[in-house]
């Protein structure tokens, strides 16, 4: 950076006054001094962005070294499940091979069955009353679902405004 003094402002001070003039002077000063701010503004400018690009690079950087860490957890979590639903169908398969196996052939004594299965009515559809009654009641009232249904005269019976006595001629 260039070094200057109290002693090289005043020498180039005095020069610029003999140079410009005392009329030009002020001018000049007022000038000079506005690209000084606007050189330095630019460099700050400069400064602020090449800052921002270098943050930008290293979220970039940590970005992708999340995803790969992401990535690598998720393969470990597949991996892990298909090995135990491997060894899992292993064993069911040889329980249910052995012929002398208590429960072999036949479901085991605390099977359940699906919803899917247990509740099937006629052509393989699904009761509409059983699964009406599956949805909790706090679920109805919170989301306005109708329990019952009300025939079209009730309803409009409910909804007409009260009708008023009628009114004699003198009132």
């Amino acid at each position: 950076m260039i070094d200057l003094g109290i002693s090289k402002l005043a020498l180039i001070g005095a020069v610029a006054l003999i140079v410009i003039g005392p009329e030009r002077l002020p001018k000049v000063a007022r000038t000079v001094g506005a690209l000084v701010g606007r050189a330095q503004r630019y460099i700050s400018d400069v400064k602020a962005e090449v800052s921002r690009e270098v943050e930008l690079d290293e979220l970039r950087r940590m970005r992708t070294e999340f995803e790969d860490a992401a990535r690598d957890v998720e393969r470990t979590i597949h991996k892990e499940v298909n090995e135990q639903t491997q060894s899992l169908n292993e064993a069911l398969s040889d329980a249910i091979a052995e012929p002398g196996a208590p429960g072999a052939g036949d479901a085991p004594a605390s099977y359940v069955p699906s919803w899917d299965t247990a509740h099937k009515m006629h052509n393989g559809r699904k009761s509409w009353r059983v699964k009406q009654a599956a949805v909790p009641k706090w679920y109805k009232r919170q989301n306005n679902v109708r329990g019952w249904a009300q025939s079209g005269a009730a309803r409009v019976k409910r909804h007409r405004p009260a009708t008023r006595p009628a009114r004699s001629f003198f009132e």
